[in-house]
């Protein structure tokens, strides 16, 4: 079997979702959805952990949209800045093929110390990642431990695809941060809007107070287009 995952997904209206054979299929996708998270294999495992994400995204859209994980307690001391929402990451490859994930996430960023939750459409949480100023840890839902020197090669273990993790720090605030920008856009309120970081086009929108509350962002290389999309629903 081929390595990557070929997949469209497709957008249900309302209309379509009070479809009654669209409910019926729905339920179907989440009885066999359901039935693989609650089996004995590794979820967290990199090609299973792709195919339960896009099984279960199918089901998701069916049935709405993917559920927000809980936000994360007990780490770091004090004050922290914390998002919770869901995540939508498309790469097309130069040959044509093309894979989507769909998961939730919960973040809390002490500033000393950043854990991000990873999860599945369902919400069951696959992942977390503990990022301090010395290393990044991420632990799987099956307890394996793995660490690195930044959070981004962890984030692409379990996805599959780069999410910009440490660029995200500061651009879920409505911040650039320190490395080098270009192309600085601003809405009319003056919260920045648009920029090029890091090979990242960062596009932010639907501020509140706390910062942006849809993120997108693409960047290409020579064989593949990665965009992320980044949704907040709580804060």
């Amino acid at each position: 079997m081929n390595k990557h995952l070929t997949a469209r997904t497709h957008i249900h209206n309302e209309a379509e979702a009070d479809n009654p054979l669209l409910r019926v299929k729905a339920c179907k996708y989440r009885d066999r959805v359901n039935s693989l998270l609650k089996s004995g294999s590794s979820i967290g495992l990199r090609f299973k952990t792709r195919r339960a994400w896009l099984c279960a995204g199918a089901a998701a859209l069916l049935l709405g949209a993917c559920a927000t994980p809980q936000k994360i307690t007990g780490f770091g001391d004090g004050p922290a800045f914390e998002r919770a929402g869901r995540f939508a990451l498309n790469v097309s490859g130069a040959n044509g093929q093309r894979e989507a994930l769909q998961g939730g996430f919960a973040w809390r960023d002490t500033g000393r110390l950043l854990v991000l939750d990873l999860a599945n459409p369902l919400g069951s949480i696959l992942a977390r990642i503990d990022v301090s100023a010395a290393s990044a840890t991420l632990t799987h839902s099956d307890g394996r431990i793995e660490q690195a020197p930044n959070p981004d090669a962890l984030v692409e273990e379990v996805l599959g695809s780069p999410m910009p993790v440490r660029g995200l720090r500061d651009w879920l605030q409505g911040k650039v941060g320190d490395s080098a920008i270009s192309e600085v856009k601003k809405d009319e309120d003056g919260h920045i809007s648009g920029f090029s970081q890091d090979g990242w086009r960062v596009r932010l929108s639907r501020y509140d107070n706390e910062g942006p509350r849809l993120l997108q962002m693409n960047r290409s290389d020579t064989s593949r287009n990665i965009s992320v999309r980044l949704v907040v629903d709580d804060s």
